[in-house]
């Protein structure tokens, strides 16, 4: 990311900044791997040490399958029940030991406040519109935005009234970054990225709480939630700079690699973290060659899971998808496109399609709750249909 500055902050780092009384505000230092990775700076009021009650309230990460079975599969999300805000309302579909994945049905806005301590956390926005209130200052999303919040950032979502908002998320043990191959040595995105900074936007507004009183953190780390009573507003921070901070880039806003004959879905990676990478399926022309085959070809996944979130749109090489699935196609076995969907792509020139793809390189677990709203069908609609 790049730098970014909010609110009033002092000249210097690490030197004396003081408030009217005299009074010092208490600095932060928020980075990530030591002091050797990604970082922030943040003013506060109080101390973000000021806790007045601390509390166990347990385990958080979901129940798996015992043994999974070695088959493609595909969910039905529409058909998830659950709702609540935006922590209460997380339904959990698939995890492993570098991220947790799931859809949230957000129909009320999160009374306390939350931070995950494991790694970052990605909420691609379906349906719905709102804010992400956050300690670095609020965001408005809409649908089709990509919300990236960094490990340790203190945020509640709050959803417009009357509007609920659908997500898909993850939840990653490691920092959600751009691809490396799309950034210079000064971090910088290179030319032929399929997007630049001025797609990325950021923080909107700082506001600075003053209350005192007990508020309550909710924290995810070391596998389990805790509860943090503060001894005031957690958004007290009255400035910050750095390069860590929460941001947004939506989808619309992905620009599409196409070529001649059809490319492999690397072109569409638009984030990674430590061991998946988030690819975006996005409208696009296809390929242009006289012979060409715009349906993707038969293939095995080179030491990896394919999930894909289908978002809108008729997905070219798929039948019996709907909006909100998510089929997970595991390493190991051959997938690709179904009965008829390669022939009927021939002479196609275009795709209307959204979806959200990401591939992991150690295998998804699959949840047991995830059996619910499960096509138990779909390993067989690959089979040919005698007449």
């Amino acid at each position: 990311m790049f730098y970014r500055q909010m609110g009033r902050i002092p000249h210097k780092r690490h030197t004396m900044f003081k408030k009217e009384d005299g009074t010092l505000y208490r600095e932060q230092v928020m980075g990530t791997r030591g002091f050797s990775g990604t970082q922030s700076i943040l003013y506060h009021e109080y101390m973000p040490t000021d806790v007045v009650k601390s509390e166990l309230k347990g385990n958080y990460l979901p129940e798996y399958e015992e043994r999974g079975h070695l088959q493609h599969r595909h969910f039905i999300t529409r058909n998830v029940t659950k709702q609540g805000n935006a922590l209460s309302g997380r339904k959990y579909f698939f995890g492993n030991q570098d991220l947790l994945i799931g859809t949230a049905n957000v129909t009320e806005e999160m009374g306390s406040f939350y931070r995950n301590g494991d790694g970052d956390e990605m909420l691609f926005i379906h349906h719905g519109s709102g804010k992400l209130e956050t300690m670095f200052g609020t965001i408005t999303y809409r649908p089709g935005d990509y919300l990236v919040i960094p490990i340790g950032t203190i945020f509640r979502v709050i959803p417009n009234k009357n509007e609920p908002t659908k997500m898909f998320f993850v939840e990653s043990f490691s920092q959600i970054t751009t691809p490396r191959r799309y950034r210079n040595e000064y971090g910088q995105l290179l030319e032929h990225s399929p997007f630049c900074e001025r797609d990325i936007r950021g923080p909107e507004i700082l506001q600075t709480f003053q209350q005192k009183g007990e508020f309550e953190v909710l924290t995810k780390s070391r596998g389990s939630i805790h509860t943090h009573i503060m001894g005031h507003h957690p958004f007290d921070v009255v400035g910050w700079d750095g390069f860590l901070y929460p941001w947004v880039f939506n989808i619309e806003d992905f620009e599409p690699i196409t070529g001649r004959v059809h490319q492999p879905p690397p072109v569409h990676q638009t984030f990674e973290g430590n061991n998946f990478v988030v690819c975006s399926f996005v409208p696009r022309l296809y390929d242009y060659h006289p012979e060409s085959i715009p349906a993707p070809y038969y293939h095995s996944n080179v030491n990896s899971d394919e999930l894909l979130y289908y978002v809108e749109g008729n997905f070219m090489s798929r039948k019996g998808i709907q909006e909100g699935s998510i089929t997970l196609h595991p390493s190991g076995i051959p997938h690709g496109p179904h009965p008829g969907k390669t022939e009927a792509s021939i002479g196609k020139k275009e795709t209307l399609e959204l979806a959200v793809m990401i591939d992991t390189f150690h295998p998804l677990k699959v949840v047991k709750s995830a059996a619910d709203v499960e096509d138990a069908e779909y390993m067989y609609s690959w089979a040919e249909k005698k007449q």
